[in-house]
């Protein structure tokens, strides 16, 4: 049976590549990456090589959240920070892009020094970004009730791991609302070792369907909490993305803002295992668990 469902999944990629990929002939493909949410394909077709992601199962995301997405890749690809757009399906989540023949990152690497700056480098471009309109912005509290509420229907458990209080929770969210000053901007949100490439000395972004307006601390404790930056590391990429040394109250803002990415992150981690994560789901589960554990801990991230 699941030697058939492969074979079914296969012939309605090569269908939809035909369709969907400019150029005449055949399509050839290779599977390159697998998620919880989506499957990515290296395509050639008349000489050019595309990167096709198509979702796992049916798209969750609204329309709406599709088309902000195709605008924030086009403009994420003016500033040259993600591969050229080719086909963007925003019923379905389909997406085609130019192919990259770029390096992904290594752990190592995202914690050494020249990473860190490298990234610190790369956000500061992205929240340089002009916001798409109408612009989609998302804070932690809605995050936190969107991702709740689908556990809820889904009857899913959450957190995985030590469990968190709820007091800890409205305390991080009651501080971030707090956060002054306030300097909304384009959020990749969903910085990590995968999403990046390294091409010559350019570096490209990937995976922009996390995307939205908030304080641009989300995207840099993003990176503290997918690549487990000791408090140090976290402290050098807050200095380097700031180009100072920061403030405590700085400091404490990237805390509150690491804590609640994890959580965030924590409650996704549960609603995609509910539903199954397929290959992915042995990391993730990992991942989470890590995430839970340095929640109820409640240690600084930031030195």
């Amino acid at each position: 049976m699941r030697r058939e469902a492969t074979a079914a999944r296969g012939v309605e990629i090569d269908e939809l590549a035909r369709r969907v990929l400019p150029g005449m002939g055949g399509v050839r493909r290779a599977q390159c990456a697998t998620g919880p949410c989506h499957d990515t394909y290296r395509c050639w077709r008349d000489g050019r090589e595309f990167a096709l992601r198509v979702p796992r199962a049916a798209a969750p995301r609204s329309r709406v959240q599709r088309a902000w997405e195709r605008r924030t890749l086009e403009a994420a690809a003016r500033a040259g920070l993600a591969p050229p757009l080719v086909y963007a399906d925003e019923a379905g989540g389909v997406l085609a892009l130019a192919w990259i023949e770029g390096a992904a990152w290594t752990a190592e690497r995202a914690r050494s020094a020249d990473g860190l700056a490298a990234v610190a480098d790369l956000a500061r471009r992205i929240h340089d970004l002009p916001v798409p309109r109408p612009a989609r912005v998302v804070t932690p509290a809605q995050w936190v009730q969107r991702y709740r509420r689908a556990l809820a229907r889904a009857a899913a458990r959450a957190p995985l791991g030590p469990d968190i209080a709820e007091a800890d929770v409205q305390a991080r969210l009651a501080a971030w609302a707090r956060l002054t000053p306030r300097r909304d901007a384009l959020c990749h949100g969903d910085l990590h070792v995968g999403n990046l490439l390294t091409e010559a000395r350019r570096l490209w972004v990937i995976d922009w369907e996390y995307a939205h307006v908030s304080h641009p601390f989300w995207d840099l404790a993003g990176w503290i909490t997918n690549v487990d930056l000791d408090p140090w590391q976290a402290r050098t990429l807050l200095a380097a993305y700031l180009g100072r040394e920061p403030r405590a109250d700085e400091r404490d803002a990237l805390d509150t803002a690491a804590w609640l990415f994890d959580y965030v992150s924590l409650l996704w981690s549960a609603l995609v295992l509910a539903g199954g994560a397929g290959p992915a789901a042995a990391d993730l589960a990992a991942q989470a668990r890590l995430r839970a554990a340095r929640l109820a801990s409640g240690a600084p991230v930031v030195a």
